[in-house]
């Protein structure tokens, strides 16, 4: 199978399963104790109103005839509207979108740094001092809840030492032209380096946060992808030949580790975008988790369906693209 028949069959496929994760979720949704009328009025109202309110989302129609009816609207690319601000859901996730996306590449970014350098010096030293810390520090840094760790950092660096904000993205006295909604490339486009420093210190804790508990993932694959390969012949006839440690280690032990890792990273990076759901909440971050928090709370389903749609579509096409990029890295690779 070639590579565009193999990408065209994982579309295919990947309908059939935001199908059924669409259904599952709107009739959870609708099976769980709670009413969205009450919630969106506050619990108390005149039956009239909540009557009229139930009418006007649709909520009064019989459930198999509102699935029907969303099904229709998604399949036009319509998410519907939000319940509690009336906006549409999409507009809603552009807007909030930008602010995910560039926590999740900082912490991605900052993940890799420790996972790559850290699991490649670790598996050089093998059982010596360096190695056994960074397998000490894996299992205890994926074993800390990431809210934890986030509220002790809040305390630390925030409340203690005053160094760094504890929430938000943006000091109210700073002032930003918001172009890309991407505040640091933002504040770079415009020159603007108060701003820079100020957006930076904003994402040092959530950043930091969520790329510590995924660096120990990273961590750990390459530390025993690259333990693999250096007792591989390649690597035994690299050093014979004197090469410096570093080219051996990096050009190619590392090098070599990096075709299995990859393709976990790049489902690390889509997860970690949909999970950045408790670091957001810790920190104010005003992204795509804290808004999906805030619509359950609240018991809106259009936009909880939409989000959780939105994730899923996203999950595939990084999914797609990696192994297009597997393909392109690795001549190996077949489909």
């Amino acid at each position: 199978m070639s590579l565009k028949s193999y990408i065209i069959t994982r579309i295919i496929l990947a309908l059939p399963m935001i199908l059924i994760l669409l259904i599952m979720i709107f009739f959870i949704l609708r099976i769980i104790p709670g009413d969205p009328v009450l919630a969106i009025l506050g619990g108390k109202a005149p039956l009239e109103v909540i009557e009229a309110k139930r009418h006007e989302l649709g909520l009064d129609k019989p459930i198999v005839v509102q699935f029907f009816n969303y099904l229709k609207d998604v399949t036009k690319g319509d998410l519907g509207v939000s319940t509690l601000t009336n906006r549409p859901v999409w507009s809603e996730i552009k807007d909030r979108f930008p602010a995910t996306l560039e926590l999740t590449i900082f912490s991605f970014i900052f993940a890799l740094i420790i996972g790559i350098f850290w699991g490649a010096e670790a598996a050089w030293r093998k059982d010596k001092s360096l190695d056994i810390s960074a397998r000490v520090y894996s299992i205890f840094i994926y074993a800390v809840p990431v809210f934890w760790l986030g509220l002790m950092l809040q305390l630390l660096f925030g409340i203690y030492l005053r160094w760094l904000p504890v929430g938000g993205r943006l000091s109210p006295r700073v002032s930003l032209d918001i172009k890309t909604g991407l505040l640091l490339l933002d504040s770079i486009l415009n020159w603007n380096w108060e701003a820079f420093w100020d957006v930076l210190k904003h994402l040092l804790l959530p950043g930091i946060t969520l790329g510590l508990v995924i660096s120990s993932i990273f961590l750990r694959m390459v530390r025993n992808n690259t333990v693999l390969m250096l007792s591989k012949d390649f690597v035994k006839a690299a050093k014979a030949r004197g090469l410096k440690p570093k080219v051996i280690l990096y050009g190619h032990a590392v090098r070599n580790a990096f075709v299995p890792i990859f393709t976990i990273m790049g489902m690390q990076f889509a997860l970690l975008l949909a999970g950045a759901v408790l670091t957001e909440t810790t920190f104010s971050w005003p992204g795509i988790g804290s808004y999906l928090v805030l619509k359950i709370k609240y018991r809106d389903f259009p936009a909880i369906q939409g989000t959780i749609i939105f994730f899923a579509i996203f999950v595939v096409i990084i999914s797609i693209v990696i192994d297009i990029v597997n393909a392109l890295v690795d001549p190996r690779v077949r489909y």
